[in-house]
């Protein structure tokens, strides 16, 4: 089991160094001066040299990206008297660190949290950014896939029980519907009828976060109801999807020999459904949705642009209109590391129950 979880660590981490590699070669050759963007109509040649000898950029790009990967590591060797060296231990760029050991009089190695540079714009730290835009992304995701979960089983059940019937096949058909609509299209239109056209009905929000602004000069206060659509909305395709599996695994438990035996014990229908066939039919579904929350936690940004809910989305659309690239590329690592540890953890679960997985 150990070397089970060693070979999936490292196999993450060859994931996140290449997306890491990928990253920041992409962004560091696409048009455009980092400098001027930050002075705007100011810019002159004496503060764009300055700006670019801060940042880096008047480095060879090979060092850039050492330095980069040096500052993203945990673990870091830092120069510890020089301040004009490039590789100098910044205690404002590195707010929290702890001393390992030294490698010679002027070079140490230190355990950090990850530095994932400055915002253009803002001047913030990227980490601060997005740990302040994170809490929002992860409770749409949690409430998106509950709900996707709750109904979807319980309508899957029901298709299961009631094969071939009415309910069955509309069900399908609203599932492949629900699966084959585009986030951004399903977004606009829930949106369109359900705040625009039925606000006055359903009382909800066509924009709005977690957090809303008291009109009356109070401050911010807990609003769940902005979480309703945007929740709705990023739950319909794991909710087709969840219908989809418990109704066919469902269907095929049901045609095990054991489950004939229960009946042939006496047992109620509604017994054979949830002592027995229910729990044997889960494992799919257990395995979508684990798959499906990586998802919607990297995929909310549509959803969160549409209705406004102050996420990562959000973050990574307002980063992109301002060529604020230190800012994108702290997104996408950082979901790039949410997806690889959750995937991970996936993984580490299914070695743990199924001996199988692990021999794979």
């Amino acid at each position: 089991m150990y070397q089970f979880i060693s070979k999936r660590l490292f196999y993450g981490f060859l994931v996140m160094f290449g997306v890491i590699t990928v990253v920041f070669l992409l962004f560091n050759v696409l048009p455009g001066d980092p400098a001027r963007m930050m002075l705007g109509q100011r810019a002159d040649i004496t503060s764009v040299e300055a700006i670019n000898r801060d940042l880096g950029r008047n480095k060879p790009l090979m060092l850039q990206y050492f330095n980069y990967l040096n500052d993203l590591s945990p673990v870091s060797i830092h120069n510890v008297d020089n301040p004009k060296s490039y590789w100098y231990l910044d205690s404002t760029k590195y707010s929290s660190y702890t001393k390992l050991f030294k490698v010679s009089t002027h070079v140490e190695v230190i355990l950090k949290t990850p530095y994932l540079r400055r915002s253009y714009q803002s001047k913030r730290k990227v980490g601060e950014i997005l740990i302040e835009a994170f809490p929002n992304t992860f409770i749409l995701a949690i409430t998106a896939i509950g709900f996707a979960l709750i109904l979807g089983i319980i309508i899957g059940i029901l298709c299961a029980v009631k094969k071939n019937s009415f309910f069955d096949k509309i069900s399908l058909v609203f599932s492949v519907f629900g699966m084959s609509l585009p986030s951004f299209f399903a977004a606009i239109l829930m949106a369109w009828i359900f705040a625009y056209l039925l606000g006055n009905i359903t009382g909800l929000n066509m924009f709005g976060s977690l957090y809303s602004v008291d009109d009356f000069g109070n401050g911010e206060y807990l609003s769940l109801k902005n979480l309703i659509l945007p929740a709705v909305t990023l739950g319909i395709r794991p909710l087709a999807i969840v219908v989809e599996l418990t109704r066919n695994s469902l269907l095929e438990v049901l045609s095990q020999d054991y489950i004939r035996t229960a009946k042939a014990k006496g047992l109620s229908h509604y017994k054979v459904i949830t002592k027995h066939a229910l729990k044997n039919a889960m494992n799919p579904v257990a395995t979508a949705i684990s798959g499906w929350f990586a998802s919607l936690m990297a995929g909310a940004v549509f959803i969160e642009y549409v209705f406004n809910w102050k996420g990562v989305g959000v973050v990574i659309v307002d980063a992109l209109e301002k060529y604020d690239f230190p800012v994108v590329m702290g997104a996408v690592l950082f979901v790039s590391v949410i997806l690889v540890f959750i995937n991970i953890f996936i993984d580490i679960i299914y070695g743990y129950l199924d001996p199988r997985a692990r021999v794979q």
